[in-house]
């Protein structure tokens, strides 16, 4: 009798171990399906947490910019109307690039360049100053005419314009902005910075960003140049033309 005693007990310990064995391999998978859900649950919720308001969010009303399929930038406001930015590609004969216009801080500035674009004016300008490492500057009508290349850099539409500038007004790598023989001298020149040019800033009006085609900016910011007399110099070897300026 005393000797059964011992084996019933072994017995019920490896039923009592066997039962435990099974229950710790349930308990894993109840983990497992917990975690799963869980993280299911936090993925669904991810985009619902509120809008930060005040400070930079409430100077901004709460706008936020996205980029839908078309690759078009739209802005969203706190209204939720949405607002499809203006870009522009100017054709050259180094290859297209695409500006999306600021009009946010400079809307005349814009205006202005879109009634020009619209108006065939940039159609055969030229890229006249280029100064690699700094900018390279365009706009001028008096450059479609190599007989008045001493004038190069003085042309205009006809009339000026004051500055608009703020402070997001920024000269950083591939935003363009208007040339100026001083404030509120604005025409139709303007220049698109190859580089960060922030001792600009608080000088001239930046109305725009480059978006693509800073591989052609890049290409024609190396192109060979000369001075042809003391006034127009940084002038290309070889012409680099606005061909169009489609407004899209």
């Amino acid at each position: 009798m005393q000797d059964l005693i011992p084996a019933r007990l072994h017995l019920l310990s490896k039923k009592f171990f066997a039962i435990i064995k099974i229950m710790k391999k349930y308990i894993q998978w109840v983990i497992i399906i917990l975690v799963i859900i869980g993280g299911i649950y936090l993925l669904s919720n991810k985009d619902k947490s509120p809008i930060q308001t005040g400070g930079v969010n409430s100077l901004t009303q709460n706008i936020k910019s996205v980029t839908d399929l078309s690759g078009q930038q739209t802005i969203i406001n706190s209204n939720n109307k949405e607002k499809t930015m203006t870009t522009a590609t100017l054709k050259t004969n180094k290859g297209d690039i695409t500006i999306e216009f600021l009009d946010n801080i400079a809307p005349k500035t814009v205006a202005n360049f879109i009634k020009l674009a619209k108006d065939g004016f940039y159609d055969g300008v030229k890229f006249h100053r280029v100064i690699n490492d700094f900018m390279i500057q365009g706009g001028d009508p008096l450059t479609k005419d190599d007989s008045k290349k001493d004038l190069w850099g003085t042309g205009d539409p006809g009339y000026k314009f004051d500055d608009e500038i703020t402070a997001d007004s920024k000269n950083n790598i591939g935003f363009v902005a208007m040339a100026n023989s001083g404030p509120n001298t604005n025409g139709s020149q303007f220049y698109i910075n190859v580089k960060d040019n922030n001792f600009l800033d608080g000088k001239y009006t930046v109305f725009g960003r480059v978006t693509a085609g800073m591989d052609t900016v890049n290409v024609i910011k190396v192109v060979l140049t000369y001075s042809f007399s003391e006034t127009v110099q940084d002038v290309p070897v070889e012409d680099v033309i606005i061909e169009s300026v489609k407004v899209n």
